[in-house]
């Protein structure tokens, strides 16, 4: 008999041999059903692999990041054999598992069309339906070689050519189809109940523009048709929710060929960009931050004492200047260091904590820009804080009670992950561990949960950051909270202490937006454009039924200003139901219609773009209504 510790630190007998699924049915018999493979030791293995030996084990289900990427990466193998079966002539590339789905690279003369991908799924769901076990085995180096030479799989060979001469070599068999893989797999093709092929698209081999274009063909896979389905459902959500789009029709943004990853911000867009500041800076100052603005351009030295020239340099501008070296800044740290240095600092005047709504430029890949997702200049809501040592936990707690309030304020949920050590950075371990263990205490003093991310912190601390999701369940990484030991030693900050010698400060790097131009982007599509009413660049729309009306509409027009509600009145001689449709396509909050009944009684015939048909309102109950809902800043 060999120990199994299990995720939940129970301990359970088995006999020697037995493999994960075996044990998973001995816990219950609905685990084994939902297993997808194991964790064993940290690593993960298939349901049929053999336990030999006192180890930990969790058990890994489809909705599990490990279990799923099993489950997908067992499709992409499924997807290959259904391309072997109806285009032998086909080379293989690689097939992973990717977020969201899988994908696999083949070499073909023939194009993939639509038509063929939907062949492809009839004969994936054939290989499904005839349930083929996947059965690994190994072959020594050259004998793997010769194995694929034979197959005519010349980008196999080059894999394996590629690996140590010492090298055991992995394939997986399914029915009449072999694939070079380390595994692991599903026990069988029928555990891949639902399987859509999205689309096709070029990739060189091995990431290289250096060699051949290849078919890459991407898909999904869930073990149930209801699940694939609503995956469907809301990938056609997101299209019709898309800020691009969205950002179009509403006169928003627009991004110009003259200017790739630089967004210009049209009128409409400027109003929800001000009314976002606005409420920034007014929650700053209520919690005690003091508001500075740093240079775009400063010299390149800066940015080696920062460390960013080491560390950030393929992704930051150059330029000189008077012969000088500059650098545009991509991020707003070392410019808040010089600002700290202006002034020698007692113990008595921490914590300080400043704030900089900093424009900053990275130079991004052409293929990676995104609308306002990803571009290349944007302003990050940044915020330095320096404190006393004793502070740190503190401080660290009350931006997680900021970053809370902000956020929940647009109605979304949250996560958080603890980045730890990246292999590029600076400081020592003893440093690390320190910064560490005070996100982890402070976390952890809250009671929030929170899921570790090895080896993703920033190159001069670990960090904290907030994963919002929006209403259609997707998730952003947004805000942040980085604590630094690094840049206060490289700028040789300090302060005069109780005993009146000169000490460190601890700093925290902090954003809650991360970027205004992307939490827009987000916002728009989190809302599909109906955005609270203290947000919508457009309040209230009026309508007339025909021009007649048009001094009235005027009249409540300026009521409606004056109570400082954002308005538009529409005049034109029009139909009525064509200047509703319009002004519903723009998202408008409100739209007030205005005719004979309305001009008669001194009210509105009022829909709103979230409740629908509110009927006839008294024009100054209607303002009363809206004052409100824009002070209580309601969603």
């Amino acid at each position: 008999m060999i120990k199994i510790t299990l995720k939940d630190g129970s301990i359970r007998e088995v006999e020697k041999g037995a493999t994960i699924l075996e044990v998973a049915k001995s816990i219950h018999h609905g685990l084994a059903k939902e297993a997808v493979a194991g964790m064993v030791n940290g690593k993960v293995q298939g349901l049929d692999y053999k336990l030999e030996e006192d180890c930990s084990l969790d058990i890994l289900k489809f909705e599990d990041e490990q279990g799923n990427h099993t489950f997908r990466h067992t499709s992409s193998h499924i997807l290959a054999q259904a391309v072997k079966r109806l285009f032998p002539e086909a080379k293989l590339g690689i097939g992973p598992a990717i977020d969201n789905g899988f994908y696999y690279d083949f070499d073909l003369e023939h194009r993939f069309t639509e038509e063929d991908l939907v062949n492809l799924e009839k004969e994936m769901s054939k290989i499904v339906q005839a349930n083929e076990p996947l059965e690994r085995f190994e072959l020594p180096r050259e004998e793997a070689i010769r194995y694929m030479q034979e197959r005519q799989e010349p980008y196999k060979v080059e894999l394996i050519q590629d690996l140590p001469e010492d090298a055991v070599i992995s394939f997986y068999k399914q029915g009449d189809f072999t694939d070079l893989c380390a595994g692991p797999h599903m026990p069988s093709t029928g555990a891949i109940k639902a399987v859509k092929l999205m689309s096709v698209a070029g990739a060189y081999w091995r990431g290289s523009e250096k060699n051949k274009m290849l078919q890459r063909i991407y898909g999904t896979s869930f073990p149930k048709q209801k699940m694939l389905d609503e995956y469907i459902e809301r990938l056609e959500e997101a299209k019709k929710r898309d800020h691009r789009k969205i950002g179009k029709e509403m006169d928003l943004f627009a991004i110009y060929e003259d200017g790739p990853g630089f967004p210009f911000f049209m009128p409409n867009g400027m109003i929800i960009r001000n009314e976002l500041e606005a409420f920034w800076r007014k929650a700053h100052r209520d919690r005690g931050y003091q508001e500075i603005k740093t240079p775009l351009i400063l010299s390149e030295e800066l940015w080696h004492t920062s460390g960013h020239w080491d560390h950030y340099q393929n992704n930051m501008y150059f330029t000189k200047i008077d012969d000088g070296d500059y650098a545009i800044k991509p991020m707003n740290c070392p410019g808040a260091m010089l600002a700290y240095k202006r002034k020698m600092y007692s113990y008595r005047d921490f914590p300080m904590r400043m704030a900089e709504m900093g424009q900053v430029h990275r130079h991004e890949l052409s293929g990676a820009l995104h609308g306002l997702m990803r571009v290349r200049t944007f302003t990050q809501d940044d915020a330095h804080i320096f404190m006393l040592p004793e502070q740190v936990k503190s401080e660290i707690l009350g931006v997680v009670d900021f970053v809370d309030y902000v956020y929940r304020m647009f109605g979304f949920k949250y996560h958080i992950e603890l980045s730890t050590r990246p292999e590029d950075s600076m400081g020592t371990e003893e440093e690390w561990n320190l910064a560490t263990n005070a996100l982890k205490e402070a976390l952890e003093e809250k009671g929030i949960p929170y899921i570790i991310n090895e080896g993703d912190g920033a190159f001069y601390g670990p960090k904290i950051d907030f994963h919002l999701e929006d209403s259609i369940g997707r998730t952003w990484q947004c805000g942040t909270i980085q604590l630094d030991f690094q840049m206060p030693q490289r700028f040789d900050l300090t302060y005069v202490g109780k005993d009146g010698e000169k000490h460190r400060p601890v700093m925290i790097h902090r954003v809650i937006f991360g970027s205004i131009e992307r939490f827009i982007g987000i916002l728009t599509e989190h809302f599909a454009g109906k955005f609270p009413l203290w947000l919508a660049p457009v309040q209230v729309k009026l309508l007339t039924v025909t021009e007649r009306f048009a001094d009235y509409a005027y009249e409540v027009g300026k009521k409606l200003q004056d109570a400082g509600i954002r308005v538009e009145i529409d005049v034109r001689n029009e139909k009525i139901g064509y200047k509703i449709r319009e002004a519903r396509n723009e998202r408008v909050s409100y739209i007030g219609v205005i005719g004979e009944k309305e001009m008669e009684s001194g009210e509105l015939t009022v829909r709103s773009n979230k409740a629908g048909e509110l009927g006839s309102l008294n024009v100054d109950a209607f303002i009363e209504k809206l004052v409100k809902e824009i002070q209580e800043k309601s969603n």
